[in-house]
């Protein structure tokens, strides 16, 4: 008895060029960074508290617009580095910036759940 399964996901994954997967990437840090806000916004107006002190100063001091350029200060700051990286290693920059806004998202979600 096999499973083909693990193989085609193996065969992907190693088929994917890094051009591929970093735009791929690219678009996991719009959506998680989308996300992030909507959340963010939305646990807000439950009463939740944001826990980041940063984002918590940008957003009492100026709302959604602070919010807003935080995360494109880190989107710019990834693209500025980008370049730098051989092309084979840009990857890390999209999932730098995903994979913590990812897990945010899915902590927000959690919180807003236990605050309904």
């Amino acid at each position: 008895m096999s499973f083909s399964g693990a193989s085609l996901h193996t065969e992907l994954l190693r088929d994917l060029s890094p051009a591929v997967l970093e735009r791929l990437l690219w678009v996991l840090v719009a959506l998680s960074l989308v996300g992030d806000i909507v959340t963010t916004f939305v646990g807000l107006h439950l009463g939740l508290a944001e826990s980041n002190p940063v984002a918590r100063s940008a957003i009492e001091g100026y709302g959604l617009a602070g919010m807003l350029a935080l995360k494109g200060i880190a989107v710019a700051i990834g693209l500025i580095c980008r370049p730098m990286l051989p092309p084979a290693y840009r990857p890390i920059v999209p999932a730098g910036l995903a994979l913590p806004w990812t897990a945010a998202v899915c902590i927000n979600v959690y919180m807003i759940s236990t605050a309904i």
